[in-house]
């Protein structure tokens, strides 16, 4: 195998043997072969829409958006070890493949100068896993041009894992899956220069920032827009079910279907800003967070006693202490754990076998007693935008610091609590995602009534933050969205954050500090070309 997708692949250079994630070799070469057929159907995709043969009432098409959006959601870092679902998966998309070709050829595609990817297809499992070796990442001799195909398909598998949130609430844009086709297609293109794959990454960002758009929308549509909360840390006396991932509707629909069965239901990891949405707010028995980011969850869960829904990324290969009391549903797998099926069309989840299982559950075991505020994404920080302009012309407040994107099992990574820490307290930090875990429980004060730790929420509310740079621009009149009193110190761990740094690059923004290491996916020079070009910088001591 080889893998080099997280922050945390093995030396910084690559997973040869198998996944720092707990991710096997079998599974690293079927993700590889996924993706592969991902590509090629990709391939007929674009051409349909570059000679316009494509039917948008054509269920293949909506089939095919369907796939592509699941598949390179499923290859993300920790979100599915199930070699037999994978496999079902690539088998799947071989039919699909072959579909697209026969409809595509009767409208008129010439399929002559089709690459590999579109036109193989196996003759039995054994050149299925034969083939896997073939079409993985080295597959690409030169490392310039590797290192940016890489960079386009980890921020694809970001926008992916975005734009399915928003297509499970009923928002989609083509002219989103459009690009996710285009760019697919345009690694299996030889001829493309390292500038031609150099605008295809820029392009990557500004359709990551309409993905994060949409999602926003989606999100506050459904749910209304995060608002100041409070959330409790402690644990009850009744039973509970732990919600992990990001899924908001499937927490909505456990939500309903446990209303006055006396279970509590508890947040974890990325569920936590679930708490900041009006709409949430109405379930009494939504009663708190429990625990911190994604790599505590084997010590976590053990203790919780009751059953755990795993939404989507990030799951770990669970300890056996807690693997019966284990669900995954959407593109979670892992093999052993049971699954709850999707939802059928207008319908919702069956959660009934979750439930069951909690009624004859002791309550979890507390961790903590305490609470954490949330809530700031872009509307709420702009309803406090006077009292915020206020704060920084009175010079209260004299820098932001964006400590936005991920957290992860790295020692390395207490870097990011002692920089909170740290920091002048004329300095607000705002963050995103699950990186705040590092911080988000210091008692570090306000401003005036400001907190100086502002969470907008899960990692694809990064968008807040960049909405709020802009508005602040503009409220000061700059030309430039560097010249504002913010700067940027991210933490990375998987695709979605490749994404988020890909949009901000996109918006302009220079001279972010990303850490704990520099990805394992930048050649030297393709390296020396984000630091020459945005100023992109590593991180040092804090």
């Amino acid at each position: 195998m080889f893998c080099y997708q997280c922050q945390e692949t093995a030396g910084g250079n690559g997973c040869t043997k198998s996944g720092v994630c707990g991710k096997r070799p079998e599974v690293s070469d079927l993700q590889d072969l996924l993706i592969y057929v991902v590509k090629g159907i990709a391939y007929y995709m674009d051409q349909a829409h570059k000679k316009n043969l494509k039917d948008n009432k054509s269920e293949v098409f909506a089939m095919a958006d369907d796939y592509m959006v699941k598949s390179l959601f499923v290859t993300l870092t920790n979100v599915n070890f199930d070699q037999q679902a994978i496999t079902d998966q690539i088998k799947a998309g071989l039919q699909l493949k072959e579909t697209l070709r026969k409809e595509l050829t009767k409208a008129g595609l010439d399929i002559d100068n089709a690459p590999d990817a579109a036109t193989w297809m196996p003759k039995d499992d054994g050149e299925l896993t034969s083939k896997a070796p073939l079409v993985g990442i080295l597959s690409t001799e030169n490392e310039d041009i590797r290192s940016l195909r890489s960079m386009i398909i980890y921020g694809l598998k970001g926008m992916a894992a975005y734009y399915y949130h928003a297509k499970v609430l009923g928002f989609t844009d083509e002219e989103i899956t459009q690009f996710m086709y285009k760019a697919l297609a345009a690694t299996l293109d030889d001829s493309l220069t390292v500038e031609n794959l150099v605008a295809l990454v820029m392009e990557t960002g500004k359709y990551g920032v309409a993905t994060l758009a949409l999602l926003d929308k989606a999100n506050t549509t459904c749910y209304g827009s995060p608002e100041l909360s409070t959330v409790k840390t402690g644990a009850g006396k009744n039973p509970g079910i732990l919600v992990s991932g990001h899924d908001l509707k499937d927490l909505e629909e456990l939500l309903i279907q446990t209303e006055g069965l006396g279970i509590d239901i508890y947040t974890h990891g990325e569920m936590l800003p679930a708490h900041y949405y009006p709409a949430f707010k109405k379930y009494p028995h939504l009663v708190g967070n429990y625990g911190n980011a994604w790599w505590k969850q084997t010590e976590e869960f053990e203790k919780f006693n009751g059953p755990i829904l795993i939404t989507t990324n990030c799951l770990v290969p669970p300890k056996d202490s807690y693997k019966d009391r284990l669900f995954t549903t959407n593109i979670v797998g892992f093999e052993g754990i049971k699954h709850i099926a999707d939802r059928k069309s207008n319908g919702q989840k069956d959660f009934s076998p979750i439930i069951e299982m909690a009624k004859k559950c002791p309550p979890p075991t507390e961790l903590e007693n305490g609470t954490i505020v949330g809530g700031f994404a872009h509307t709420q920080v702009l309803a406090l935008a006077d009292k915020v302009v206020e704060a920084v012309k009175s010079g209260a407040i004299k820098k932001f610091v964006v400590m936005a994107g991920c957290d992860g099992r790295m020692k390395s990574r207490a870097y990011y609590t002692d920089f909170a820490a740290g920091l002048p307290k004329d300095t607000v930090i705002l963050t995103a995602g699950c990186a705040k875990y590092r911080y988000n429980k210091l008692d570090l004060g306000d401003i005036g009534g400001i907190p100086r730790v502002l969470d907008a929420g899960q990692c694809n509310d990064s968008y807040s933050l960049a909405l709020i740079a802009l508005k602040l621009k503009e409220v000061f009149g700059l030309e430039d969205i560097n010249d504002l009193p913010i700067v940027y110190n991210i933490a990375w761990y998987e695709q979605k954050a490749v994404l988020v740094l890909l949009s901000l690059l996109h918006l302009g923004v220079k001279n972010i500090h990303l850490g704990p290491t520099l990805p394992g996916f930048l050649s030297p020079n393709v390296a020396k070309l984000l630091v020459e070009t945005f100023g992109i910088g590593g991180i040092t001591t804090a």
